[in-house]
């Protein structure tokens, strides 16, 4: 069979797995978490930990709701993982003394600390993608867009 028949052959089944852009994520997303969790075995954090961690060190003191909103997570998936952070002394959490039905979330020194170790994390990640700084940039603005699109 030539590459013509090939494509034709692909274009009149929609359902195979290599025509899929949902798989074409899939695979890329769980070679991505290998790669993260090789990096963050030495950090002693997991992927969403670190997602948090990203939030605090870019803007410490927030309300759980603020870093779901930032991170897509709805509470009853963030509490978990800040239980986790918070026991593994990286983060405090607290009620707001503003509004008692908020809880705010604050690094520890021990948190603000793991910044430091983590600051290698991203060059890591360019440099494991094979890819230019333009090409990953472009990629990760195309997958913005898909994102708030789906999201309506």
């Amino acid at each position: 069979m030539d590459n013509k028949q090939d494509d034709k052959k692909a274009k009149d089944t929609p359902l195979l797995l290599d025509q899929q852009l949902c798989f074409a994520l899939y695979s890329a997303n769980l070679a991505l978490h290998k790669l993260y969790r090789q990096l963050l075995t030495r950090l002693d954090i997991t992927y969403p930990q670190y997602l948090v961690m990203l939030v605090l060190w870019e803007r410490d003191d927030v309300t759980v709701s603020e870093i779901g909103e930032r991170l897509f997570l709805d509470s009853a998936t963030l509490t978990p993982l800040l239980k986790r952070l918070e026991a593994a002394g990286l983060l405090n959490r607290q009620r707001s003394r503003k509004d008692e039905r908020q809880v705010v979330v604050t690094l520890t020194e021990e948190g603000k600390v793991l910044r430091n170790k983590a600051t290698g994390i991203p060059e890591s990640v360019l440099s494991a993608s094979s890819c230019d700084d333009v090409t990953l940039q472009s990629l990760k603005q195309d997958l913005e867009t898909l994102r708030d699109n789906l999201n309506g």
